[in-house]
């Protein structure tokens, strides 16, 4: 029997370790998952759509939501605006469907405080040399910036024991099934179980 209210998973990880691919895969293996589309001012990568992977925005436009009390956080990265839109997570959480909010370690923080249910992943590289590897081989980005990403990778990853789980993605295989027993489990623990049987 699946519960009345969904999950709201909160996946975070320093860029490059996979944690789209991981998401992708468990989409597909997880058939009760869906996003939550962030709002960023950053400018779209090749293959990227609005309202599917973020909602893009000018700066003007993402004060205008703050101005307008739209957003249940926000914070800056790497240069760039990032935001959770108030509009559709707690309409999907009641309908019973699980949320995955992709964000960084500062916005996990304050939705945790929002929702003291949500679940909290953290997504790491097998090692720091491992992750500037993966960074290279995408060849998208310049070598100042990839170090520019080890720097802030070695900071968020200083956060990672406020989260709940940890999952290390060495084998893609091994991280999604990981992320899928994640799930399961906040399904069958006690307090999320009770509503149904009192």
């Amino acid at each position: 029997m699946r519960n009345k209210k969904g999950l709201l998973i909160v996946v975070s990880a320093p860029a490059g370790c996979g944690k789209d691919t991981i998401l992708e895969a468990a989409f597909n293996l997880c058939d009760n998952l869906h996003y939550s589309v962030s709002v960023t001012t950053r400018t779209p990568r090749d293959g990227e759509q609005d309202g599917v992977h973020y909602f893009f925005k000018t700066r003007e436009e993402f004060a205008e939501m703050l101005k307008n009390n739209e957003l249940f956080e926000h914070t800056e990265y790497a240069g760039n605006l990032y935001g959770t839109p108030k509009s559709t997570i707690p309409e999907m959480l009641e309908a019973g469907k699980d949320v995955v909010l992709i964000i960084e370690v500062e916005g996990a923080e304050n939705i945790k405080k929002i929702f003291p249910d949500c679940v909290l992943i953290f997504v790491l590289p097998p090692s720091l040399a491992e992750l500037e590897r993966r960074l290279k081989k995408r060849g998208t980005e310049t070598g100042d910036t990839i170090k520019r990403r080890i720097d802030i990778a070695k900071i968020e990853m200083s956060f990672v024991k406020n989260y709940d789980y940890v999952i290390i993605n060495e084998r893609i295989e091994d991280a999604v099934a990981a992320f899928a027993a994640v799930i399961q489990a906040e399904k069958l623990t006690v307090k999320r179980g009770l509503p149904i049987i009192s």
